[in-house]
């Protein structure tokens, strides 16, 4: 078998109801592509019949290939794993629900054969979803963007096109709690974006509730920014000037007035704020700390169970 030019690298967690449909837009699309290709389906420990609707793909399709992990590791480890293992020249990245066409990823192929080293898609429109989803995915991109210091554009998620030495670059980076949009973003090389309108879901659920967004906002704030540290520092320098005024005011009134102390609710009151600000303080201490922690028990990233399909190893050049 030829060499892949194209490796489509597409993530899946229970997606049951639509894995079918997705393989025949991707085949349908990749049939139409200049060069040769493989469909990398990475099964990130799914409850359902996931793997073994796969599994039967791969018999029938001699281009398909499957990873499936020993449990749920995540949607960024399942990218990664699927980049460790990508033959092609250029990589794809793109989920499985359908919501980011496949017929876009030629608009990425000629924007690569122009020169591009990094495509990404970037979402003019969003069907099928609520405006509380379109409010925080807005507030996302926009508060991310403002918090970190990397140039991550807005409108952005994994749906994208990445040269061969982007994939080795990104390879190369040790980290655990991987945050691949940054990632891209911070190695640089000639990038552009492809506009399109995101589709509704084919099926099934979203797996980015607002819970894992949070979480995803998080990982990219704290990879890439230490500006909630220098906040709350400053937080803490202006919560320590008020309180030392108040103590001044407190010292000013016993000496040189006769004006008694009134009941204690002002004392508690600034108490307890303190208390709230120190608290926070805290919690942004720990989760730069817990990510030192985790990055430093060098564990891998993931774990596979099994893989079909496959003509070399994972890393192999």
């Amino acid at each position: 078998m030829n060499k892949p030019v194209y490796s489509i690298v597409v993530p899946l967690y229970n997606e049951e109801e639509v894995v079918q449909e997705s393989y025949k837009r991707l085949k349908q699309v990749m049939e139409k592509a200049d060069g040769p290709y493989e469909i990398i389906f990475i099964n990130d420990g799914s409850k359902d019949a996931t793997p073994q609707l796969v599994a039967q793909l791969v018999t029938a399709g001699p281009t398909l290939r499957f990873i499936s992990f020993s449990r749920n590791f995540g949607h960024q480890p399942a990218i990664t794993a699927g980049m460790d293992y990508a033959g092609g020249d250029a990589i794809i990245i793109i989920d499985a629900d359908l919501q980011d066409p496949p017929e876009v990823m030629l608009e990425m192929m000629q924007k690569w054969r122009q020169g591009y080293d990094v495509v990404y898609g970037k979402r003019m429109r969003r069907k099928g979803e609520t405006f509380f989803k379109k409010l925080t995915s807005t507030l996302y991109y926009r508060v991310l963007r403002s918090m970190t210091n990397v140039d991550i554009p807005v409108d952005v998620g994994d749906f994208r096109l990445i040269d061969r030495k982007v994939c080795n670059a990104l390879k190369s980076m040790p980290e655990k709690n991987r945050y691949m949009r940054g990632m891209v973003s911070w190695v640089g090389f000639n990038q552009t974006a492809v506009e399109y309108v995101r589709d509704e879901r084919f099926a099934g659920e979203t797996k980015y509730p607002l819970r894992k967004m949070i979480k995803l906002a998080v990982d990219g704030i704290t990879a890439f920014s230490y500006k909630p540290l220098k906040f709350a520092t400053s937080i803490g320098f202006v919560v320590s000037s008020l309180s030392f005024l108040y103590l001044l005011f407190i010292l000013f009134q016993k000496i040189f007035t006769n004006q008694a102390v009134v009941g204690w609710a002002s004392t508690v009151a600034i108490l307890l704020f303190s208390q709230g600000i120190v608290m926070m303080i805290l919690g942004v201490m720990g989760e730069y700390i817990g990510r030192v922690f985790e990055e430093s028990k060098n564990r891998p990233i993931y774990l596979v169970k099994e893989s079909m399909g496959f003509h070399h190893e994972p890393n192999e050049e």
